[in-house]
């Protein structure tokens, strides 16, 4: 059985990948994001998440994000699994726009990601240690 119930908006993808998964695990490995010199973010709290057809991605927890170095901006995404997502850029950085997100409501089958934040590894460095 799918983890995902079957809705009209979802329906089109499960129908070809009808065992998809998202996987939610915790973990306290120490977790940093550096965009050069410059300390992003800095947890133990972090989620790991496993999801069919991706390489692993990890999520962090909000309290952790220094908050001063980023700015909302419009872009939004919808992923059928997971939600509608938010997105962050570097203040003052043209060159590193839309590089972490959020699900602020995610679907109810991966509620743990709630406000956590994730970021593209090509455009950060995000280490585990």
């Amino acid at each position: 059985m799918s983890q995902f119930p079957m809705t009209d908006s979802r329906r089109s993808i499960l129908e070809r990948i009808p065992d998809y998964e998202v996987r939610v695990t915790a973990t306290d490995s120490l977790i940093n994001v550096r965009y050069g010199d410059l300390l992003i973010a800095d947890t133990t709290s972090a989620l790991l998440i496993h999801e069919t057809r991706h390489g692993d991605v990890y999520y962090l927890p909000p309290k952790d994000i220094d908050w001063s170095l980023l700015e909302p901006t419009e872009l939004s995404t919808y992923c059928p699994f997971k939600g509608h997502a938010s997105y962050w850029s570097l203040k003052g950085e043209d060159t590193l726009e839309n590089f972490v997100w959020s699900y602020r409501n995610p679907y109810p089958e991966v509620e743990e990601l709630k406000d956590y934040m994730s970021f593209y590894t090509d455009r950060v460095e995000v280490k585990a240690g």
